[in-house]
């Protein structure tokens, strides 16, 4: 096969236009935390309060991206059986969790370069992959949100049964239980999910954005 040249294009529209016709600033939100932490709850009801606002957003969710950019394209059909993350697409190995948040950290990117606000909620358990999409993107557009969340109280949740089967050995590599989770050093703002309901982080997040110029 003869190599192929790829070359960047830049756009016709411009990332401060896009901006000035949406009445926000371009950023990426990243949520992250345990499982059942409440990261896409508050995502979603962020993205409800910035639509309420007439501001744009969009929501990527970790299950939602499995089923289709991070899935074997060849065997979409499939996307509905129990082996088919596991089978066909990315799994949840140290590397193939690299290549996860790689692809979702570039899609954020070109959200944000649209001008819009991408709200993404991951568990994102590896420090190293949410400083390289930091690396990407300009100083003071990836806003890290780490979702405090007890492990107990993440456990009573547990709305998939995934705690349950982590502790009973059924379930191999399971952040939090067996495979580590590296909580943000320093984040750009810390929801104590433990204590507060979603709505109230919610606001949290908007007040944020508000003081930070974003929307």
């Amino acid at each position: 096969m003869s190599e192929v040249e790829v070359y960047w294009h830049d756009h016709a529209v411009s990332r401060e236009e896009y901006e000035k016709r949406n009445g926000n600033k371009g950023c990426v939100v990243w949520f992250t935390g345990l499982s059942a932490s409440g990261k896409s709850t508050t995502a979603n009801l962020v993205d409800h309060l910035l639509y309420k606002l007439g501001k744009h957003s969009f929501v990527l969710d970790g299950d939602n991206v499995r089923h289709g950019l991070n899935a074997n394209p060849k065997m979409l059909q499939e996307r509905h059986s129990e082996e088919f993350s596991k089978r066909f697409g990315l799994g949840f190995s140290a590397q193939d969790r690299e290549e996860n948040i790689r692809r979702i950290g570039a899609v954020a990117k070109l959200f944000a370069d649209a001008g819009i606000i991408a709200l993404t909620a991951f568990i994102s358990p590896y420090k190293i992959d949410r400083d390289n999409v930091r690396k990407t993107l300009p100083e003071g557009d990836f806003i890290e949100v780490f979702v405090d969340t007890p492990i107990e109280i993440c456990e009573q949740r547990d709305p998939k049964g995934l705690y349950k089967k982590a502790r009973l050995g059924e379930l191999k590599g399971f952040t939090g239980i067996d495979d580590p989770y590296e909580a943000p050093e320093k984040p750009e703002l810390v929801l104590h999910a433990g204590n507060k309901s979603a709505e109230e982080l919610a606001e949290e997040v908007i007040a944020f954005l508000k003081q930070k110029g974003k929307i």
